[in-house]
């Protein structure tokens, strides 16, 4: 894989996880009903699509942390350069033209939550995209090739630093967007 500049990176995984956030407030504004929209019967609402990120921002982020916690490969690297792997699970998840829909483990799916989802998802979301800028503040000072995180569907799978940042923030930008789709109905 090409490597890309470390800094340019981040600087671009801080600006979409702040338009994430801005987007997050802005459902704190919108009632109930709204917030409860579905574009279809078998469709998640905005809480769902939130529900469901917070989900695996409850994996994500501890592990993010631990692990450039726990780091020998202190210092930023000028460039980061993305596994195979790392960048066809990044792209996958980025939205654009070419976004296909990708069936959710059933676990991860908000419909199968024991507890009703409500306002409170809205309120842990934005508290994860915080949570998640600090993380990338952080990632500044570690080697986000040489780091490595495990992921959430397998134990055996170890991705770089860089491309974990990348999924976790182009998951939720995809989910953004289905929670705004949601609402707009």
């Amino acid at each position: 894989m090409q490597a890309r500049n470390t800094a340019d990176l981040l600087a671009a995984l801080t600006r979409r996880t702040e338009e994430n956030l801005a987007v997050a407030r802005s459902f704190l504004a919108l009632d109930s009903a709204t917030l409860h929209l579905r574009p279809r019967p078998d469709a998640w609402n905005a809480l769902e699509c939130l529900a469901h990120l917070n989900h695996y921002g409850d994996y994500y982020l501890p592990e993010i942390r631990r692990q450039m916690a726990t780091t020998r490969h202190r210092g930023a690297a000028a460039t980061f350069t993305s596994s195979w792997l790392g960048n066809k699970f990044a792209a996958g998840m980025k939205p654009g033209p070419a976004m296909r829909k990708i069936s959710t483990f059933r676990s991860a799916n908000p419909q199968n939550f024991s507890a009703a989802v409500g306002l409170p998802a809205v309120v842990e979301f934005i508290r994860q995209q915080e949570d998640l800028l600090d993380l990338l503040r952080l990632a500044a000072q570690v080697d986000l090739t040489r780091t490595k995180t495990g992921i959430s569907i397998s134990r055996l799978i170890r991705l770089r630093l860089g491309d974990t940042l990348r999924v976790v923030v182009y998951h939720n930008w995809r989910h953004i967007l289905q929670a705004q789709a949601a609402i707009a109905g």
